[in-house]
């Protein structure tokens, strides 16, 4: 089995930051970059320390948005660089990964 490395890229967001539309068509019209997973946390908190939760009867609020993709290192690396216009400073993280069964990402 052959293995490829790549580049695991994690963005934390909010609903209230609304760059999701503008990112989402960045990293999928402009850079390519492999699938991207959003995922809706029901609870989270940043910088400021105020909780940010749902319950049952919320119809609308602040919850935390976590964006994920993967990549050629290469590729990665420049989509980090690129959403940096979308991203508060320190809410992207990297780290490196192996894709199993090889061949290219994607």
């Amino acid at each position: 089995m052959s293995r490829v490395r790549a580049l695991m890229v994690r963005v934390y967001l909010s609903e209230s930051d609304h760059e999701m539309k503008s990112l989402l068509r960045c990293l999928h019209d402009e850079l390519q970059v492999c699938g991207v997973t959003v995922m809706r946390g029901i609870a989270g908190y940043g910088g400021s320390g105020v909780v940010h939760e749902a319950s049952l009867v919320d119809l609308s609020v602040d919850l935390p948005l976590v964006l994920e993709f993967f990549d050629l290192p290469e590729k990665a690396e420049r989509a980090i660089e690129r959403i940096a216009d979308f991203v508060a400073p320190g809410h992207v993280v990297s780290w490196p990964v192996t894709i199993e069964g090889g061949g290219k990402p994607c």
